[in-house]
């Protein structure tokens, strides 16, 4: 048996939340399909900066804005950039002023999952494949065997969405950036060095191809990424499962930097956990299917180095949401103005992402940030 939906949104990331809240303002049901077993399958960790052009538009809209400054990381907007020997090259503290402030990722999808009402999302539904019906309307086949029928499919389902193929053959592509994620637990008193080095906000090491990126989070850990420009195949040459040896295989990259930089890993409590960054081309787009469309990562993955990934996905929700309010019975017009304006806004974004990679990790991207931060506004 499939089951009819008017609005099936695949993703409970950001992005799909924040639509599908839009639409219930507006008296408009969605449902929302996510491949995880329940809200709590797993750890959302993570700080996000949530931009007031976009991020807290979007936050606006769903009725949301007063309920998300609640639960804002006081302090969250400092930010620190040091040398690959420790020096500290730039620092700036949060007083409150800046338009950017941070929540815990975990914190912000709670809010929006709580907006909606009850039984909104639908979990444990895998995507295994989607397919045109006709008439604008698409069949959703799921890994449990069920099938759903749509008027609106919305692929809100990430990087490697399985709701894209129908608009676009355009997939993911290694930017040349791998992670790799560390967790240092209870800083304050488990790494006193090191909670001191990070700060309270965002923390920033750079050096020719390679640095360290990390934040304080609200439960009073450190979250620390390394980076390092390196082959795809590179991750696959350490054994992540052996902690010890996944440290040295890191911290090879690194000799010669301050001991302070390299106990970020060192000291790391956990596993590390690799990551390879992928981006879609940037400036990707689709000429308008009847019936589709997408959001967040599924329409313009981009590296994490301008931070609009979360922000956008929110607004790209938002703005879907309100395109099918300001056209009702007209679904093709609403798509397609939603699209006029996705595609230029995320083309910015992704332009100014990749342009950022380089200029982090080129030769000379410590005096490049240097010269950012200190001619920024809050720099």
């Amino acid at each position: 048996m499939s089951t009819h939906h008017p609005i099936a949104i695949i993703g409970a990331g950001l992005g799909g939340l924040v639509a599908a809240r839009v639409l219930h303002v507006h008296g408009i049901e969605a449902a929302v399909f996510d491949l995880e077993e329940s809200a709590a399958a797993r750890t959302q960790g993570g700080m996000l900066d949530i931009h007031e052009e976009n991020g807290q538009r979007a936050l606006r809209a769903a009725g949301l804005h007063e309920e998300f400054l609640a639960l804002v990381h006081p302090g969250g907007e400092a930010m620190r950039l040091v040398g690959p020997d420790g020096t500290v090259h730039v620092e700036a503290e949060d007083d409150g002023t800046g338009g950017r402030p941070e929540i815990d990722r975990g914190d912000l999808r709670r809010l929006l999952l709580t907006s909606l009402p009850e039984g909104t999302v639908r979990w444990g539904r895998k995507v295994t494949g989607a397919r045109p019906l006709g008439d604008g309307r698409h069949e959703v086949a799921f890994a449990d065997g069920s099938t759903v029928t749509t008027d609106l499919l919305v692929g809100a389902d990430g990087a490697w969405s399985r709701i894209r193929p129908l608009l676009s053959d355009a997939a993911p592509a290694y930017t040349g950036i791998s992670f790799v994620e560390a967790d240092l637990l209870d800083a304050d008193a488990r790494h006193p060095r090191s909670a001191a080095l990070l700060g309270g906000g965002f923390f920033l090491s750079l050096g020719p191809g390679r640095g360290f990126l990390g934040h304080r989070e609200t439960d009073g850990s450190l979250h620390v990424y390394t980076a390092l420009r390196a082959p795809e195949s590179w991750l696959d040459t350490v054994d992540f499962t052996d902690a010890p040896a996944a440290k040295a295989a890191v911290l090879a990259h690194f000799e010669g930097w301050d001991e302070g930089l390299r106990a970020l890993v060192a000291d790391a409590d956990g596993t590390l956990v690799p990551r390879r960054i992928h981006a879609l081309p940037t400036g990707h787009r689709w000429a308008r299917v009847p019936g589709v469309t997408l959001l967040g990562d599924a329409a313009h993955l981009m590296s994490p180095f301008a931070g609009e990934g979360a922000n956008l996905a929110m607004l790209d929700g938002a703005e879907l949401a309100l395109a099918l309010a300001a056209h009702p019975g007209h679904l093709e017009a609403a798509l397609a103005a939603y699209e006029q304006a996705l595609f230029p806004r995320s083309e910015a974004s992704a332009t100014e992402s990749a342009e950022s990679l380089e200029t982090m990790f080129g030769e000379h991207g410590l005096e490049q940030m240097t010269a950012f931060f200190a001619s920024a506004p809050n720099g």
